[in-house]
């Protein structure tokens, strides 16, 4: 596809399928043969913001010293071959290539990037809409697999469903440079904490069951209380596709938690592939889904590449002002009394000590907020199995499956600053919350006139208040 060019007139043959933080993804319907079996990823920038390409360079200064080992990465004449080169060159090697695809890129003109927004813009969530807009200054867009179906399939006699996981970061950090007074990170995974921050800021409405623990654990009984609690209350960790068209959860946004109804018609829809009665297709797609995790192993090289981030962001963050060479912003802010040894200490080492600390960091990063797609097809009768397949035992059915990653995005330098303010404002917010429910529940224990529920109220409307005025308005 080198030498092929979507102009205008090719927009229309490829539809919203759904969105991130940084690109949408588009399926393709035309009859073209290089594109069957593809969608495509179209970068964003922000609404109001300076983010639009200016020039060719792909990495900052303080960016190439970091990647300098691999000279692809530094010469990149733009950011986007700089993504699929560092898919294809860090990523897919930590990962496994047999899980990643790196695609290829096609040039694209700007009349096709103006037309795709176009079409697409009465398809997005409302939020995604106000915050971000196609990227028309680019120049090519990046064509991948369709991962949420087989290849070379025959929709009317292969059917294909598709979970797309954000498994998120599935390990307690140990390091020595977490702060006493943020000590409960070493004792609660961050997704949970970070569920606060959310609901107060109002981008869910109920806390999620999930636990990314339970996910890695390594266990058949983990992996299927993990995908019981995704299924209870998806928000935008958690993806069903029914040949190639998605059948639960949201498109760019997130679902908060499964009503009877939407269960209904999903329970429905599992009856073109998985053989048991109604009401019990549900409960043999999990199982489903938890067997193929603990069988493909594809998780546990996922937790090592996260657990490439070994100092936390409370110590990369001052071998981030290392390599930038700027008064380190962090130390500043401590006071004397908690500006420890553990801290300085940072400041005196090697530069290439640094480079690695945040270089491991950011690959971490990225292995942290992918996502994982799993096919599945039933074999028939008459197939011959391929070494991917799981059996399950409640319907006596074989199911082929692949497993691959996405959105294996390289993390820019800058973002380390980013990172360090939300770990604060999490950390902070969940510490709130607990204290305020503290608070509560005294007060729960002391009062016994009948006013508990005002008093009770009275002290939540406090916390909320409060952090929103005092904290998130700072923060954001």
């Amino acid at each position: 596809m080198e030498d092929v060019i979507l102009e205008q007139k090719d927009a229309g043959d490829w539809i919203y399928r759904g969105e991130g933080a940084a690109n949408l993804i588009l399926a393709y319907t035309g009859s073209s043969p290089a594109f069957i079996g593809k969608v495509m990823r179209i970068q964003k920038s922000q609404r109001n913001g300076n983010t639009a390409v200016k020039g060719n360079r792909a990495l900052t200064t303080h960016e190439r010293l970091l990647w300098r080992e691999n000279q692809e990465l530094t010469a990149s004449p733009n950011r986007e071959i700089l993504e699929q080169l560092y898919v294809k060159h860090v990523m897919s090697p930590l990962l496994g290539p047999k899980h990643v695809d790196v695609g290829i890129r096609v040039h694209v003109t700007k009349e096709f990037l103006k037309s795709v927004e176009k079409n697409v813009i009465f398809y997005r969530p409302a939020w995604r809409v106000d915050s971000s807009q196609v990227d028309v200054n680019r120049d090519s867009v990046l064509i991948l697999s369709d991962h949420s179906v087989f290849p070379n399939r025959n929709l009317k006699d292969e059917p294909c469903i598709t979970v797309e996981i954000k498994p998120k970061c599935g390990f307690l950090p140990i390091s020595r440079f977490i702060a006493e007074e943020n000590a409960v990170k070493k004792t609660l995974v961050r997704f949970r904490m970070h569920q606060a921050l959310k609901l107060l800021n109002q981008e869910i409405s109920e806390y999620s069951k999930y636990n990314p623990l339970d996910l890695f654990s390594g266990s058949r009984e983990g992996i299927q209380k993990a995908i019981k609690a995704l299924y209870a209350t998806p928000q935008n960790n958690f993806r069903v596709f029914f040949n190639g068209s998605i059948v639960f959860g949201s498109l760019g946004g997130g679902a908060d938690s499964t009503t009877a109804l939407v269960g209904e018609v999903f329970e429905d829809t599992l009856k073109n592939v998985i053989q048991a009665d109604n009401g019990q297709r549900t409960a043999s797609f999990i199982q489903l889904v938890a067997e193929t995790i603990y069988a493909s192993g594809a998780l546990d090289q996922l937790l090592e590449v996260q657990k490439l981030d070994t100092h936390d962001i409370e110590g990369a963050i001052h071998a981030y002002y290392n390599i930038t060479s700027q008064p380190c912003m962090v130390c500043r802010e401590l006071s004397k009394d908690k500006l420890s040894c553990r801290y300085t200490s940072l400041h005196s080492i090697p530069l290439d000590e640094s480079l690695k600390i945040v270089k491991d960091y950011l690959i971490a990063a990225t292995a942290k907020d992918c996502s994982l797609m799993i096919s599945f097809r039933p074999l028939e009768d008459g197939r011959l199995p391929s070494h991917n397949t799981v059996y399950l035992g409640s319907t006596d059915q074989v199911f082929e499956y692949k497993v691959y990653f996405i959105d294996l995005d390289l993390k820019p330098l800058k973002k380390m600053e980013t990172y360090y303010e939300l770990d604060k404002k999490i950390v902070s917010c969940y510490s709130q919350m607990v204290k305020t429910e503290d608070e509560t529940d005294k007060a729960v224990r002391m009062n016994s006139n009948g006013s508990v529920r005002d008093q009770r109220y009275a002290l939540e409307d406090s916390f909320f208040n409060c952090y929103t005025e005092d904290c998130t308005g700072k923060c954001n």
